[in-house]
């Protein structure tokens, strides 16, 4: 049996016009939302609706995984 990822990675990043995109990693799950506390809800909910009435181990997931979600900066500069 291979080894279960105990958590989901999400990459939230700036939208190309508005708000902000997030992405997962292990699963295909994408949201976007127009603040950060509206992307992190819609994501919270699209990944329970992702799993709901799924085996997690499906996708390589440990039973309960956790959510880890990272923030990913555009820099500017001159």
């Amino acid at each position: 049996m291979a080894n279960l990822s105990p958590k989901i990675t999400a990459i939230i990043h700036s939208g190309e016009q508005q708000g902000y995109v997030a992405e997962c990693v292990e699963i295909s799950v994408v949201t976007q939302g127009n603040t950060l506390d509206e992307v992190v809800n819609n994501l919270k909910e699209a990944v329970s609706l992702h799993l709901e009435g799924e085996d997690p181990s499906e996708f390589g997931l440990v039973a309960k995984p956790s959510l880890q979600i990272m923030f990913e900066l555009q820099l500017e500069y001159a």
